[in-house]
C-alpha cells in the first residue's frame, strides 16, 4: 500500500459532530482532503457552520451539513433515527462550563451529562447497528487532558470526558470482531474559539507555554492528524486506546 492509499477515505462517510469549527471542522476538512464525505455538524443554523461547508465545497469536498441541537434529547433521538450512519463517526461535540464543584446546580449537571454522554450514547446505539451489518465502522471520541488533569473548575467536564473513553473501550472490546474499531484523543490546551478568551491574557498564555513540555500552545490540525490516523487503513488495527494530543501536558 502507498503512502498515499493508507490515509486514503476514497468512498467513506464521515460525520464530525460540533465541526463548524474550531477541532471538529479541522478534522472534518482533513476527512474530505483524505477523499471523505462529510457531514458538518452544528447545534442550530450559524453562519460559521455555513462557511465552512463552502470552504469544503471551494476545496472539491464532497459535504453536507446537518443541525441537531445534541443537548436536547428527543431531537437527539429524532436525529439519530434519520440519520444515513456514517462508516466514520467523531464524536466531537461538548459543552464545557467553568464552575466551582460546589457552584453547579443539577439542572446545570444534567445538562452537561446530556450533551456530553447521553448524546453521544444515543448516536452510537444507532450508528452501532449500521455498522455491524456493514461489518465495518470507525468511531472516534474526543475526550479532554482533563482526562488525565482534571481543570478545578472543570469537575463535571472532565468526568464527562472519562465517561467517554470508557465507552470507547467497551465498544472497542465488544465490537471489534464486526470490523469497528473505537478510539479516543485527548487535546491539551489548543488555540480555538471555545478558548480564546483565556488565551487572549498574556499571562495565562505564558503560564501554560510553561507547563506544557513542548513550550507551544496546540493547533487544531494537531489534532485533525491523529483523528485522520485512526479512521484510516494504516488505524485499521488501534481500537480502544487513547491518543493524547497535550504537547506532554498530561504527564
Amino acid at each position: 500500500m502507498t503512502i498515499t492509499g493508507m490515509f486514503d477515505l476514497s468512498g467513506k462517510t464521515a460525520l464530525v459532530t460540533g465541526s463548524s469549527r474550531g477541532i471538529g471542522k479541522s478534522i472534518a476538512m482533513a476527512f474530505g482532503r483524505a477523499g471523505a464525505k462529510v457531514v458538518f455538524h452544528g447545534s442550530k443554523p450559524s453562519e460559521k457552520l455555513d462557511a465552512a461547508v463552502e470552504e469544503a465545497k471551494k476545496e472539491g469536498i464532497v459535504c453536507e451539513k446537518a443541525i441537531c441541537d445534541l443537548s436536547d434529547e428527543a431531537a437527539t433521538k429524532a436525529f439519530a433515527a434519520k440519520m444515513d450512519v456514517p462508516d466514520i463517526l467523531v464524536l466531537n461535540a461538548s459543552m464545557q462550563t467553568y464552575m466551582g464543584f460546589e457552584d453547579f446546580t443539577t439542572e446545570e449537571y444534567e445538562k452537561e451529562y446530556s450533551a456530553n454522554v447521553k448524546a453521544n450514547f444515543i448516536l452510537l446505539q444507532r450508528a452501532l447497528t449500521v455498522m455491524k451489518e456493514r461489518n465495518f465502522g470507525r468511531i472516534i471520541g474526543i475526550s479532554s487532558v482533563n482526562h488525565y488533569r482534571p481543570g478545578l473548575n472543570l469537575a463535571i467536564y472532565a468526568s464527562t470526558k472519562s465517561s467517554l473513553m470508557n465507552m470507547m473501550i467497551n465498544i472497542a472490546r465488544s465490537y471489534g470482531r464486526f470490523g469497528i474499531t473505537a478510539n479516543t484523543i485527548s487535546p491539551g490546551i489548543i488555540a480555538t474559539d471555545r478558548n480564546a478568551k483565556v488565551l487572549s491574557d498574556p499571562k495565562m498564555v505564558e503560564n501554560f507555554i510553561n507547563w506544557v513540555p513542548t513550550h507551544r500552545i496546540g493547533a487544531a490540525d494537531d489534532i485533525a492528524g491523529s483523528a485522520l490516523l485512526l479512521a484510516a487503513p494504516c488505524g485499521s488495527y488501534i481500537t480502544g486506546i487513547d491518543i493524547p494530543v497535550t504537547g506532554g501536558l498530561h504527564l
